[in-house]
């Protein structure tokens, strides 16, 4: 697996979106334009400390002046948030990665975007592209206060606006999420994108599956990967195809941590089996699979995995490494 390609990028603009959330503006060094993306793109930011981490691109898809991604300053979170916050500000010079998209726009007859907090910003560009290509759409934004909803403003200013609920936690019973109103049609030709905290998407998911909408027509992206239960956590060992050595994989340590140690690396950035970056084909074995990116059908299928959470189910993992 390469590297993926970096850029300079400069902070043009740091910005407070909302409560605990700050957006930034990105624009190449050299002035030259950045690579174009697609709606549900996102970028790896090498955040101050030697952390790498996702963050969606929230700004208008055709643009090729600037990236702009917005931040949740998480105090639970590895450092990321936290940095990006404290140490990162306008007139510093970041590297980045070039976009990649794991959770594309697909054409639909009518599309329904569900956001549950900083989980809008992937939403927001498609919103974007579904108002300026005049496409049926709505975009339910479920946050906790209006004091937390990052963007409204904008949102209400731009041509998206008609298209857009908003529901706070702590609002009026009348303008709550009526998640079984809102997925009570899941016929014909119309596809459902959620993005937000685990529990957020666990829910709409849920809810979908039990109205009847097909799991093909349902589009997720996670932002951090639900805490597992580590306590029964066994050994196991894993073969390199391609020297016939065999590794020894610790109760508590990862496929790549193990591998590191012997000078094997895998290209990671998340480690939390979110991102992608470390997917690695299965060869031999059976997958216990903890990833929040692979489809359930690809986990069944057992031909691929992410060595930075998922372990084994069986004595041995043969890799194609």
């Amino acid at each position: 697996m390469t590297a993926q390609e970096t850029i300079q990028v400069r902070v043009v603009q740091k910005q407070a979106e909302a409560e605990g959330i700050a957006s930034f503006e990105l624009a190449r060094v050299d002035g030259a334009p950045l690579p174009p993306f697609s709606a549900g793109s996102h970028i790896d930011v090498h955040v101050p400390g030697g952390l790498v981490r996702q963050y969606s691109l929230c700004n208008a898809s055709h643009e090729s002046h600037r990236y702009r991604i917005a931040v949740l300053r998480d105090p639970t979170s590895r450092g990321g948030s936290e940095a990006m916050h404290a140490q990162v500000n306008e007139g510093d010079v970041i590297t980045i990665s070039t976009p990649r998209n794991h959770f594309p726009l697909h054409p639909a007859q009518r599309t329904l975007l569900l956001a549950g907090g900083i989980g809008v910003t992937p939403l927001l560009c498609m919103a974007d592209r579904l108002a300026r290509t005049g496409a049926d759409f709505a975009l339910h934004y479920c946050t906790r206060s209006e004091e937390r909803t990052a963007f409204a403003a904008e949102i209400a200013a731009s041509a998206m606006a008609r298209h857009v609920q908003f529901h706070v936690d702590d609002g009026a019973p009348e303008q709550k999420l009526d998640l079984a109103a809102v997925l009570a049609a899941p016929g014909g030709d119309q596809r459902l994108y959620v993005c937000g905290p685990a529990g957020f998407i666990d829910h709409v998911v849920n809810t979908a599956k039990a109205m009847g909408w097909p799991q093909d027509r349902i589009h997720l992206e996670y932002f951090g990967a639900p805490t597992q239960d580590t306590s029964g956590d066994q050994p196991f060992e894993v073969r390199i195809a391609s020297t016939g050595k065999t590794f020894a994989i610790a109760a508590d340590t990862s496929v790549v941590e193990a591998l590191r140690c012997e000078g094997i690396d895998i290209l990671t950035s998340c480690e939390q089996g979110v991102c992608g970056t470390c997917i690695t084909r299965v060869l031999e074995g059976e997958v216990d699979h903890r990833d929040m990116y692979l489809t359930d059908e690809e986990k069944a299928g057992n031909q691929q995995f992410m060595p930075c959470c998922s372990r084994a189910r069986s004595k041995v993992l043969v890799l194609d490494l």
